[in-house]
């Protein structure tokens, strides 16, 4: 009994990991990918413009390549020069941290991100772990505490 609970409990936990966040709300700048939360809270003063998208068919030609993520809207944000580099990284290396194949889908708050050459800002990578996704080993991120 306590087999068939435990193994009920882990298959629960994956795949609310797996589930889309309703309330995950995507940014871009410079073509690399945060969320809105992550740019108004730490880096407010960095943000020259902004441009919010309500549905994927609203989005430019330079962003449709991120219509995936757009369920919720999208922010475009322009940053202002002379501002340092912010952190940032491609989702290939989140892959190797874990022992995975480079080309492995990655989740960031249940959402599939199948191009692993997909920049993202460090300021995400709140919570990353192992998860079974379709069968196959790979990492969640969830970008909220």
């Amino acid at each position: 009994m306590k087999k068939l609970l435990y193994s009920f409990l882990l298959l629960s936990s994956a795949t609310l990991f797996a589930q889309k966040n309703p309330q995950a709300k995507f940014a871009v700048a410079n073509d690399i990918v945060g969320t809105v939360d992550m740019f108004t809270a730490n880096h407010k003063n960095s943000i020259q413009s902004t441009r919010t998208y309500k549905t994927a068919a609203e989005l430019p030609q330079n962003l449709k390549k991120f219509s995936y993520i757009a369920d919720n809207g999208l922010a475009e944000y322009k940053l202002k020069s002379g501002i340092g580099a912010l952190d940032r990284l491609a989702l290939s290396e989140v892959n190797i941290q874990f022992g995975l194949p480079k080309d492995t889908p990655v989740l960031i708050d249940g959402y599939e991100f199948t191009n692993t050459d997909t920049l993202v800002y460090g300021d995400i990578l709140y919570n990353m772990q192992s998860v079974d996704h379709n069968g196959k080993k790979a990492v969640s991120i969830t970008t909220r505490k």
